[in-house]
């Protein structure tokens, strides 16, 4: 460390490189490995500083993976921009790709349907697998249905 790096730390705090910024307003900074006026070492850090800074309105995504990675220490350097574009131009055309293959996926089961080689999805039995009332139908005594859709029979009266 420097002599003017020392003294600036002693006169202002700490000093954080700005090492970038993402394309959704994020700032990224470096602090190094200082001493402190008592002669404690500090870490080294790497932080963020949220574009959105309030915690109940951050959503995933919110922060890049590659930055994030860079931030918690898993890569070395941090991305660049043409990186962060070109991934994101990446899971675009992944995106596409997947939802080209559901609705070739889709029509395949329907014509499957059709031609009788599968038969329709319905789930049988409700709850989990390890309860003792698994696949055991259950009447109830409340009314299931309601409105048009009340069928005779769906519900057992209280005696």
């Amino acid at each position: 460390m420097n002599r003017l790096a020392s003294a600036l730390r002693r006169t202002v705090g700490v000093v954080r490189d700005h090492v970038g910024t993402d394309h959704l307003g994020n700032k990224y900074y470096f602090i190094p490995e200082h001493k402190t006026w008592t002669g404690r070492v500090v870490r080294s850090k790497r932080l963020v500083e949220a574009a959105n800074p309030s915690e109940f309105e951050y959503t995933e995504g919110s922060i890049p993976i590659e930055w994030d990675a860079w931030v918690r220490g898993r890569r070395k350097e941090p991305p660049s921009m043409e990186e962060l574009m070109k991934n994101i131009s990446y899971r675009e055309q992944i995106k596409l790709k997947v939802l080209k293959v559901e609705e070739k996926d889709l029509v395949l089961q329907s014509e499957e349907h059709k031609e009788g080689l599968v038969a329709t999805p319905r789930t049988l039995a409700k709850g989990h697998a390890a309860a003792t009332s698994f696949g055991k139908e259950q009447i109830s005594e409340e009314p299931t249905s309601t409105a048009n859709t009340f069928q005779p029979g769906s519900w057992i009266p209280k005696k």
